[in-house]
């Protein structure tokens, strides 16, 4: 019995523990900037966005992941 308190108590410390996840609305001006987007070079977009529809024959979706020659 004392065994299944404690397990009880670690499965309820950890769930716990996902309950804060996800971004505040006061801390949502800390995650536009310009500097904390993923890609926030244009250039850098435009050059990978070249080269997927190079390879894949394809615009946009960028995303996925797939093969090609990439001889266009």
């Amino acid at each position: 019995m004392r065994t299944d308190l404690t397990l009880l108590l670690i499965l309820v410390a950890l769930l716990s523990g996902c309950a804060n996840l996800g971004v505040k609305p006061w801390e949502r001006g800390q995650f536009a900037r310009e500097d904390m987007q993923l890609e926030a070079d244009e250039m850098d977009m435009a050059i990978e966005d070249h080269i997927y529809f190079s390879k894949e024959a394809s615009s946009g979706g960028r995303t996925l992941a797939g093969g090609g020659c990439g001889c266009n």
